[in-house]
């Protein structure tokens, strides 16, 4: 299971929201490159970072901080937040980005993901399902669609998506434990490379979601209360 500690960026610094609502914001750390620098000194070998006011407002607002990562941390990095179109995906490969992460456009433009695919390849695109009470949530998850997050995942998978991070958007930020029962449930009925997300916090929680064959699982609030060491979970589950 790869492990992927989590850096949300808003304002430029290194934040965690609390079930995805923007006014819950706690700052972690005014830099985000040194965050980075210090899970990359701890073991990690890939880092998943989320542009929060590019999600809300559809821009790449931290192009800055996150090409200063992608340069200072010689660590794969995944991103998303902003993504709206083919251009928006090239701009974040341009500056080193490895995998660039698809979420609103992939309900309200799914085709443009299949296009995305076919133009960079299945393992530089991945598509974020955000769920809120089942239903998938987008625009920074202000706005809820009709989907499931099975209806997308069997779309994009159509679509020749292989990779699919899953957040359960009323666990992200509370540290009460993953959504198991639903990311086994898109593992079983996909057969896709599911990253789990969302409220991970112990190490126990990360034995668990291991049980499920979860291609990964992204650690946020945990590793910045303490509540996980990052460099011991890499020893014993990390990939």
């Amino acid at each position: 299971m790869r492990l992927y500690p989590a850096i949300d960026i808003k304002d430029g610094k290194c934040v965690r929201l609390f079930q995805g609502q923007f006014d819950k914001t706690t700052v972690y750390n005014e830099d985000p490159v040194a965050v980075a620098k210090q899970w990359a000194a701890a073991g990690a070998r890939y880092i998943h970072v989320v542009d929060l006011d590019g999600a809300l407002e559809g821009v790449w607002s931290n192009r800055d901080v996150i090409a200063r990562i992608v340069k200072e941390v010689n660590v794969p990095v995944q991103t998303g937040g902003g993504v709206r179109n083919i251009q928006d995906i090239q701009d974040r490969l341009d500056v080193g980005v490895d995998r660039v992460i698809i979420g609103t456009m992939a309900i309200r433009e799914p085709e443009m993901v299949k296009h995305a695919v076919a133009l960079f390849g299945e393992d530089k695109i991945v598509v974020g399902i955000d769920a809120k009470d089942g239903m998938v949530a987008i625009s920074g998850w202000e706005e809820v669609s009709s989907l499931t997050a099975l209806d997308v995942c069997k779309i994009m998978k159509s679509f020749g998506v292989k990779t699919i991070v899953y957040t359960d958007i009323a666990k992200d930020g509370t540290m009460t434990g993953p959504n198991l029962e639903q990311t086994v449930h898109l593992i079983r009925e996909t057969g896709m490379d599911i990253v789990a997300s969302g409220g991970v916090s112990s190490m126990e929680d990360l034995e668990k979601v291991a049980m499920t064959e979860a291609e990964g699982v992204i650690v946020g609030k945990a590793l910045y209360t303490g509540a996980i060491s990052l460099e011991e979970a890499v020893k014993k589950y990390g990939r």
